[in-house]
């Protein structure tokens, strides 16, 4: 018994000194720590639209390079058909 009677006194003289110690009473530390979690909130979502613009940016940029790619082989396409017709068709007038 005379352990948890020791036990019991460490506790109360714990909380003791940690009331005497405390930076800020309970409802100042609250208030802190509502405050930090809304400057938590308010960097995540900046970060998070500046990670969604940057994607939208990649993406755009991926649609231009694909449509770039895409005109190239169109005309690299039809300058080979014109070539293949040029080259099979006979010609006329050559003596």
């Amino acid at each position: 018994m005379a352990k948890v009677s020791w036990f019991l006194a460490g506790i109360g003289m714990g909380t003791a000194v940690g009331l005497l110690y405390a930076p800020h009473s309970g409802e100042q530390t609250r208030q802190v720590l509502r405050v930090k979690a809304e400057e938590g909130r308010d960097y995540l979502r900046d970060r998070a639209g500046r990670a969604r613009e940057q994607a939208n940016e990649w993406v755009e940029r991926g649609r231009e390079a694909l449509t770039e790619q895409k005109e190239n082989v169109r005309a690299a396409y039809k300058t080979g058909r014109q070539a293949y017709q040029e080259a099979t068709t006979p010609k006329t007038g050559t003596s």
